[in-house]
């Protein structure tokens, strides 16, 4: 049986481990630069049965390995809404997004609150400045860069495996993926809003050891609650078990007592 036009597409776009049609809200989870589903989607077999986790998957990686890589942040953003909307209309969501997955976040919040009125109960944001902040704007570019000199700026931030940078077959391979997410979000603007388009919690998340990022400058996009957790650990410091511990402990915490507000 031929699986409707929206079932599929969704089947494409969005990775579930565990399917929770009792569950009372959805997280939502973005990838971070060159990443797949597989690490948020695993959430789902480890948070409270009362919220589904749906981990994007972006075209080239994984079961879309064939597919050439998005190009603009706007086609990210309007296949993700196009997969997720009727979903969302039928309860309480969340986002969440680490690096360019807090971009991507960003910007389909955004889009589901202008075009279809739909807003989050609350967004988490980690491992990113705003893309209007002036640390944003002045951040080099590295997506031009060489492979060779590509490979040491990834070795400096940390969270790639040793065995993954010694293995140059398999580094072709995860490079472009990489490249290509870090070409859309260099490419992106986004100017300062003038007033808050969400009225949902923000929490953003970042690691004490990581570059600085203009975390406040965030605060600008919501009039709602706006919280900063800082965790120990660089750039991929979401990675540490214990690190994740806190972090889906503290997300379950919040979407539970926003479920509650929601109804």
């Amino acid at each position: 049986m031929e699986l409707p036009a929206t079932n599929s597409r969704m089947e494409k776009v969005i990775s579930c481990f565990r399917k929770r049609p009792d569950a009372e809200a959805r997280l939502i989870c973005f990838p971070w630069a060159g990443g797949g589903s597989i690490h948020y989607a695993r959430w789902g077999n480890v948070l409270h049965s009362s919220i589904e986790v749906l981990s994007v998957r972006l075209p080239g990686r994984e079961s879309r390995s064939r597919e050439p890589f998005h190009q603009s942040l706007q086609q990210v953003v309007d296949e993700v809404v196009a997969a997720l909307v009727p979903l969302l209309k039928e309860k309480p969501f969340a986002l969440f997004g680490h690096s360019f997955g807090a971009f991507t976040s960003f910007a389909v919040a955004e889009a589901l609150k202008r075009v279809h009125n739909l807003e989050p109960v609350h967004i988490f944001l980690s491992g990113a400045s705003a893309p209007y902040s002036e640390t944003r704007i002045k951040a080099p570019k590295r997506s031009n860069l060489s492979d060779e000199d590509f490979l040491q700026w990834m070795i400096s931030i940390g969270g790639t495996p040793p065995e993954l940078l010694a293995n140059p077959e398999v580094l072709k391979l995860f490079l472009p993926a990489l490249k290509a997410d870090l070409h859309v979000v260099e490419n992106y603007r986004y100017n300062k809003p003038e007033h808050p388009f969400l009225s949902c919690p923000l929490t953003c998340f970042d690691g004490k050891d990581d570059i600085p990022h203009d975390l406040q400058a965030w605060k600008s996009i919501t009039s709602g609650d706006f919280t900063i957790r800082m965790l120990d650990g660089s750039h991929f410091y979401l990675k540490d078990s214990g690190n994740e511990k806190i972090i889906l402990d503290y997300v379950t915490k919040q979407v539970e007592t926003s479920e509650m507000d929601y109804l």
